[in-house]
């Protein structure tokens, strides 16, 4: 299966890359000078083919940063 393709409201291209049943990624393309974000998938749809563009735009828009959280350490106080 391949990835889709979306360009957003900004012009900026990303490929969506489904990661499991609760996450996608939001990988920016060629040009797009964006980090990497990680949205929750819909839970009406499993396959981003079926959205609509202002569907994509909408969940990008509520994406976060694709940066990892650390967990916190037990030793700190």
């Amino acid at each position: 299966m391949g990835f889709r393709r979306f360009e957003d409201s900004e012009g900026r291209s990303w490929e969506i890359r489904v990661r499991g049943r609760s996450e996608w990624h939001f990988e920016p393309l060629h040009g797009n000078p964006l980090a990497r974000r990680t949205v929750g998938a819909p839970t009406y749809e499993e396959d981003p083919f079926e959205l609509t563009d202002q569907e994509l735009q909408q969940l990008l828009n509520a994406g976060r940063q694709g940066t990892m959280r650390t967990p916190r350490s037990p030793f700190k106080d």
